[in-house]
């Protein structure tokens, strides 16, 4: 099966790109709402959250979103511990989510594509870009946050223009350029390109 992948920086609008894929019948694995649910549900990684965060990271057993944000951003060490608990086990379910799969292509939509390391199961990055003023405008608008916030979360993730780089097609949100013309184009191409593979399977 031919998969896809779709990333960006925050406030790039990567959910919206995601959501026009599937009103297009094409199923997409949500990375960072699996990763919340595995925090939640998973008793392995429940304990080794508490391990490291403390039991404050879950408020009546329910995951302490806002602590945790809380704490990463805070320490970014503790981010990189964290994400070496969580990256693998949605890396697992993703792909056992792809085996369940039957359509032409699927699509995964997560953040940190390449600094998870999960880009390497992908056959096409779809990389979604918007400028940073614009970016930290849709963050502070959508999460009630500081700009210094949101900048701190910027900094957490690869550049905006070397991730681009890395993408093998850019779809522009910026408020300049319509978003669904650009989407349905790679929709063609990522249909062309799994029958191509199917053929030569």
């Amino acid at each position: 099966m031919f998969k896809a992948g779709i990333t960006g920086g925050i406030g790039s609008g990567k959910t919206i790109v995601a959501n026009l894929f599937r009103l297009l019948g094409v199923p997409v694995y949500d990375a960072d709402s699996s990763a919340k649910r595995l925090m939640q549900e998973n008793p392995v990684i429940q304990k080794q959250i508490i391990d490291l965060f403390g039991k404050e990271a879950y408020k009546n057993n329910q995951l302490n979103t806002s602590y945790l944000s809380a704490s990463v951003f805070a320490i970014p060490e503790k981010l990189e511990l964290l994400n070496k608990i969580v990256h693998p086990a949605t890396i697992k379910d993703a792909n056992e989510w792809f085996a369940k799969q039957n359509a032409p292509y699927i699509v995964k939509e997560a953040a940190l594509l390449f600094e998870s390391g999960s880009v390497k199961d992908l056959d096409f990055i779809i990389g979604v870009s918007a400028p940073d003023a614009l970016r930290i405008k849709r963050v502070k608008d959508r999460n009630k946050i500081s700009t210094e916030e949101v900048k701190k979360r910027m900094k957490n993730q690869i550049d905006e223009t070397i991730k681009m780089r890395l993408c093998d097609h850019v779809i522009q949100n910026d408020d300049l350029h319509l978003v669904i013309p650009q989407v349905l184009i790679i929709h063609q191409q990522l249909l062309d390109k799994a029958k191509q593979l199917k053929t030569q399977a």
